[in-house]
């Protein structure tokens, strides 16, 4: 391999002193080290472009084992997989549990049973009622999103979604066939008409049959505050303590829908279609495991420094 070599001329004390300095290429250094640590040279020789310009040198050696950090390395890729091949299978599960969702909410209305502890495997199964609300002990929820097709009209948050918060309106249902009053979630109202009479216009004093979606109660979520019953705030559906309020049973159903988006409140604020981001999840997994893998099979394998 020829060695190119330039000369520097430098100008020291007086214009006609020059010293002559002969600048090394790292061949040249190479081999100086060779000769001060007593090693054989064992190079490879490596294009450092596609146009074959500026040749460089690799050091490794090619009889060198991999080395323990490096196989500890080798736990990223492996790890990032395994996380990606477990949301694969979340996200068939979650993908699942929305058509079984979908498939309760639009089965034939139940009666409901006279042993209430059937109650507990019909949840999201429509049930059949027949009675009169109690309009003097309805309560509000706050800061509720309107629920249409079964998602949330404010799904994508933007400043203009701030319109359709608003209120659930929840009235004691007396039953007509047995001494039992239970919740009913008669639906949705905005914030502007909390104390406006046209929510009142939709009440009915008779005896009527209804048909709601059977729910249960709801675990508090992270970082949301606890329910306060006594100033009629709440954050979650926590039927127990709705019922104690209202001195009901606790079952809980959602009316649904009757297509009148027209006339408050608004029935039909069952959510069905779930948050699903496990598609998303498992595409950055793999592509993370994909390039760590990557980057160490040249590193320690191919033997090419990934910077030069």
């Amino acid at each position: 391999m020829n060695v190119s070599t330039r000369r520097i001329f430098t100008k020291v004390g007086k214009p006609y002193n020059i010293i002559i300095v002969r600048s090394l290429s790292k061949e040249t250094l190479s081999q100086w080290w060779c000769k001060l640590t007593n090693q054989k040279p064992n190079r490879k020789t490596f294009r450092s472009d596609i146009y074959g310009q500026e040749p460089y040198e690799s050091n490794y050696k090619s009889s060198e084992k991999i080395s323990f950090p490096a196989y500890c390395l080798l736990s990223v890729p492996i790890c990032t997989f395994l996380l990606g091949t477990w949301q694969v299978r979340r996200l068939k599960w979650k993908t699942d549990l929305v058509e079984r969702l979908k498939k309760r909410t639009s089965h034939e209305p139940f009666e409901l049973p006279e042993n209430l502890e059937d109650l507990e495997t019909k949840e999201y199964y429509p049930i059949r009622v027949r009675g009169t609300f109690l309009y003097d002990k309805e309560f509000m929820a706050a800061n509720r999103s309107l629920i249409k097709d079964g998602k949330p009209s404010d799904a994508n948050f933007s400043f203009g979604s701030r319109s359709k918060r608003g209120y659930h309106i929840i009235t004691p249902f007396k039953l007509a066939d047995r001494d039992l009053t239970i919740l009913v979630n008669r639906g949705w109202i905005p914030k502007t008409l909390k104390n406006s009479p046209q929510r009142y216009q939709s009440e009915v004093e008779d005896e009527q049959e209804i048909v709601g979606i059977l729910r249960m109660s709801e675990r508090r979520p992270s970082f949301v505050p606890k329910n306060r019953p006594h100033h009629n705030m709440w954050y979650y559906r926590d039927v127990y303590e709705m019922a104690e309020k209202a001195d009901t049973s606790p079952i809980y159903l959602e009316m649904s829908t009757d297509n009148n988006l027209n006339q408050y409140p608004i029935s039909g604020q069952t959510r069905v279609e779930l948050r699903n981001d496990h598609l998303n999840y498992l595409l950055t997994w793999y592509c993370l495991s994909g390039a760590t893998a990557y980057m160490w099979y040249w590193k320690f394998i191919k033997r090419i420094p990934l910077t030069h």
